[in-house]
């Protein structure tokens, strides 16, 4: 599938030889071995990263439907092969009517996440049409033609998206009718499964342009299916997803590309300023490292409400710390809140030098659980994070997808996994840019993460920092966080490492 070239020293350190590639490298959130077809990349052959980014989206839907989807939305930061770099946003929004009570209540929680009252108005669609618009060079419909074969002909569920199928999650839903078999069973890990009706749904938005999807048939099947408290047919009309600068944030030797507010980048830049100059030694330089690293985590957990036109000034943030203490919730201007757990990333490098780095999501595991039976479309229950704010403003968001430049790299990267994003690639960054780990090893590093209840986690492989209980850290392990994509051209070498937590693939020509 792609051409491994011979590991050579001016390469990135103990990086296996198989994540070097040449041409075009893809990496996809979660990938499988479909992404590797020859019928995949014959299709996104000659086309530009865009081209690429999107046909692997689509095709994404399908193999892990929990997670992302043309019912949801999504943040491009793209770079093109003159180095500017842009933002095409075309995250949700809300509808026209949405009961107020029930964004003051989305912290509430006894009351249900789920269901048509908690969709936002989807923006997927209308974010591939801007992007394909202002980058691509392949037929909009070619990029559809993948996934639309593989959904029409069906494939075995991945286990990724098998694990998400149980009696408990499926109850009482309209989701729950895709996932049964002709004897009523529910479809587990390995069965084979046909998206029929998105493959119709994909074939029509690829013959007829976007407007199939917010003005055509597809809205109003749609706004039909999911009509009681749910999105009306001029939210769907009236939606345009929108391009802007990129914000720039020095990081070491890179100028760091990241979208601005609603989206968790400037986040991302508060946690790596509070932690520049960090090369930790000793045991105790160590647990103090960690000890900063988690301060800086719950900061920014405070401040991810108030992100709107600047970037947070993390030197005020930095000043307040302790060496020896943490502090209660109020200190860091903290309020509880959901904790999202969805989401994709698509890193794209280009061999002219574009680069694409994409998020998406349609919010918790499956959305909201509402399957418009007419379209195929699951649908997100994005309105969660929208708590207080007003009447179709986009919520603060943590998806950050981002392009790094220096004079002789370049690094695409971005992160799947909700609320965890910031952590998983603040992580990253500061283990392969500061510490000097390969990207592979970097993104394979133990996650430390601050959950939305202000407390201390990692994953079961990292031992716990008992130093830290003293400082005032309430600690717990868990399985499961971020997953983390890259792609990294440094000098004539191109490096790309999709993250092993959810049997991520990297692939490229």
């Amino acid at each position: 599938v792609y051409k491994c070239q011979s590991y050579k020293q001016k390469c990135l350190i103990n990086t296996p030889a198989k994540y070097f590639l040449d041409k075009l490298s893809l990496n996809i959130s979660f990938g499988t071995k479909y992404f590797q077809t020859k019928s995949l990349l014959h299709f996104i052959r000659g086309g530009s990263a865009v081209d690429a980014a999107i046909a692997a989206l689509l095709c994404t839907g399908i193999m892990n439907p929990q997670s992302a989807g043309v019912g949801g939305g999504a943040i491009f930061t793209v770079m093109d092969r003159s180095g500017k770099v842009k933002v095409i946003n075309s995250r949700e929004t809300a509808p026209s009517k949405v009961d107020p009570d029930l964004l003051k209540s989305c912290k509430n929680e006894s009351i249900p996440r789920t269901g048509s009252k908690w969709i936002g108005v989807p923006g997927e669609i209308r974010g591939y049409e801007l992007a394909h618009k202002l980058y691509g060079k392949l037929p909009w419909a070619a990029l559809f033609q993948p996934t639309i074969k593989l959904a029409r002909e069906g494939f075995p569920i991945p286990p990724v998206q098998g694990s998400g199928i149980t009696d408990n999650r499926m109850k009482n839903t309209s989701l729950r009718k895709l996932y049964l078999d002709k004897t009523g069973t529910l479809l587990k890990t390995g069965d084979e499964i046909k998206f029929e009706k998105l493959a119709d749904t994909l074939e029509l938005i690829a013959n007829k342009g976007a407007d199939a999807f917010y003005t055509g048939r597809v809205a109003e099947d749609l706004v039909r299916d999911v009509q009681q408290e749910g999105i009306a047919f001029r939210d769907l009309a009236s939606y345009k997803a929108t391009v802007t600068e990129a914000w720039v944030a020095p990081v070491g030797e890179y100028q760091m590309y990241i979208p601005p507010p609603p989206s968790g980048g400037p986040l991302l830049s508060l946690v790596l300023n509070i932690m520049k100059g960090s090369s930790p030694r000793s045991v105790d330089e160590k647990i103090l490292f960690y000890h900063h690293y988690v301060e800086a985590l719950k900061f920014a957990n405070g401040q991810k409400k108030q992100v709107r036109d600047n970037l947070i000034p993390f030197k005020a943030c930095s000043h307040r710390f302790k060496h020896d203490a943490s502090h209660i919730p109020v200190y860091y201007n903290f309020n509880k809140y959901p904790d999202s757990m969805g989401t994709t990333h698509v890193s794209v490098l280009a061999e002219d030098g574009s680069a694409v780095a994409v998020t998406s999501s349609i919010n918790y595991k499956f959305g909201s659980k509402v399957y418009s039976s007419s379209t195929g479309v699951l649908l997100n229950n994005q309105l969660l994070d929208f708590c207080e704010t007003a009447n179709r403003e986009q919520p603060p968001s943590s998806m950050t997808p981002v392009v790094l430049k220096s004079k002789s790299k370049t690094l695409v990267i971005g992160a799947g996994g909700g609320r965890w994003i910031t952590t998983g690639l603040a992580s990253v960054l500061i283990n392969h840019l500061w510490f000097g780990k390969s990207l592979k090893e970097a993104i394979d590093t133990p996650v430390v993460y601050v959950d939305s209840q202000n407390t201390v986690k990692f994953e079961s492989s990292l031992h716990k920092v008992m130093s830290l209980e003293a400082l005032g850290h309430n600690q717990t392990s868990e399985e499961f966080y971020n997953v983390v994509n890259a792609v990294e051209k440094k000098d004539d070498y191109i490096c790309a490492v999709s993250d092993d937590r959810k049997r991520g693939e990297a692939a490229g020509y």
